[in-house]
């Protein structure tokens, strides 16, 4: 039988790109493994958005090179390839295949075409990129093979990005923004809480853009309101929506019904006005401040994520401070920081100013250890209080992990706490958890 062993790298809509990549392949007639020795196509699925996450990708590839033998294809998919396909069929001739991210609904055509060619290279082998028209047809994901655990699902809405971030070569690689259709979203959606699904991640380039270009204007709120009509969900999460399309039906939205979480990711990304501005961004500091107050007041326990980059091209000391005290002002319930990656072919690479790596790291640090406090100030105010965690593994001491509803899987928070007397709770299930103690960035608790 023919099998095929998939490695994910990069962020949550790459892993949406490959469970549908086996559900294609398993409809063909393969079998997915989870040891490489095992498969007869390996398939990397690349991130290429920024340069540590390129490293990365072809780290992953070199590795599983070494299982090349005679009959095994090596299979390279992603940003990466979508990007560089040309440039890496000429420097890694180990790879049978790059494809490009819009390639997957005719995975299983393009490796019975490339087993039955008797070896070319090079230029041969690199995809012809996305294809926008195709993927539309194939309903983006008629097919899924559920990798993550099977109580949680990431569901992406829409595929490509409008944005001209000055820094971000997505829209590139990814093409313009284009939603899913709905009846398409809540059958998939139906499906995966049938199977197991206690909690959907609703994910996108930019998910409070959702709809512009199915209804002329953007409808997040009303694809959220179709979502909470289906019987067993439990947790609805909205990550990656942008700050200026944050409307008062948005938040309606999210206030209206206790199956959809009190969290947000806003990725707001700096909060100098001559950066944000310098970096494309459509955000201004006041409207930031404006849209945080309205999602707490509307929202009291709302749990707000936001990323932020320091050291873009022409970053001041100045514009530092501001930033730095931004986050003592809005105290973010979660945050995490990344430095400034320089990306060829984007406005920002050729901009003046470029910091040294040095500086860029710095400032990074620095936030984060202001984070830090943050956090444990925070986490220390939920002693005492009792909070639905969703169970994810069991430990080798018998205690259990798992999250709350303010943390979204893989990148934030968790809890630990043992079960209540003669319960027995398995991954997936929700439970009530009451906090006994509080770190920087987890909690510890007790069942009741």
């Amino acid at each position: 039988m023919r099998t095929i062993y998939i490695e994910t790298l990069g962020c949550s809509k790459n892993l949406c790109d490959s469970e549908f990549a086996a559900g294609v392949l398993e409809k063909a007639g393969y079998r997915t493994v989870n040891d490489p020795a095992e498969a007869s196509v390996i398939l990397v699925n690349t991130c290429g958005f920024i340069d540590e996450a390129k490293r990365e990708s072809i780290d992953a590839i070199l590795e599983l090179s070494a299982y090349k033998e005679a009959g095994r294809l090596l299979v390279v998919s992603g940003c990466l390839s979508q990007r560089y396909g040309a440039k890496l069929a000429r420097e890694l001739p180990e790879v049978d295949l790059f494809l490009g991210v819009g390639d997957y609904a005719r995975l299983a055509e393009l490796l019975e075409t490339r087993a039955e060619a008797s070896g070319p290279c090079g230029e041969d082998r690199a995809g012809k990129g996305a294809d926008s028209e195709s993927e539309s047809e194939g309903g983006f994901f008629p097919r899924r093979r559920h990798f993550s655990p099977v109580h949680t699902a990431f569901v992406k809405i829409a595929e490509g990005c409008d944005n001209r971030c000055a820094y971000c070569v997505i829209p590139d690689i990814r093409g313009p923004y284009r939603s899913r259709v709905p009846d398409d979203i809540l059958r998939e959606c139906e499906t995966l809480v049938a199977g197991g699904a206690a909690e959907l991640v609703l994910v996108a380039q930019d998910v409070t853009n959702y709809g512009a270009d199915l209804y002329g204007r953007p409808a997040p709120a009303r694809l959220i309101r179709e979502l909470c009509g289906i019987a067993g969900l439990r947790w609805l999460r909205l990550m990656y929506c942008y700050e200026d399309r944050i409307t008062e039906e948005l938040i309606e939205a999210i206030a209206a019904d206790e199956r959809v979480c009190h969290y947000i990711d806003l990725p707001l990304q700096h909060a100098s006005d001559r950066v944000l501005s310098a970096m494309r961004r459509r955000s201004s500091k006041a409207g930031m401040l404006r849209t945080i107050a309205r999602l707490r007041a509307a929202v009291p326990d709302i749990h707000i994520r936001t990323t932020l980059i320091t050291g873009f091209p022409g970053e001041s000391r100045a514009d530092f401070a501001e930033l730095t005290e931004f986050v003592e002002t809005v105290r973010f319930e979660r945050l995490g920081v990344f430095a400034y990656s320089r990306e060829e072919g984007t406005p920002a690479a050729s901009m003046k100013g470029q910091l040294r790596e040095a500086v860029k790291l710095s400032r990074r640090d620095r936030l984060l250890r202001l984070q830090q406090g943050i956090s444990l100030e925070q986490n220390r105010a939920k002693i005492g209080r009792t909070l639905e965690a969703l169970v994810e593994e069991r430990e080798p001491d018998g205690s259990f992990s798992g999250r709350t509803r303010y943390d979204a899987p893989e990148i934030d928070n968790g809890i630990l706490f043992t079960a209540a007397a003669g319960a027995k709770p398995a991954p997936g299930d929700i439970v009530r958890v009451r906090v006994d103690d509080a770190f920087d960035y987890d909690l510890v608790g007790h069942m009741v």
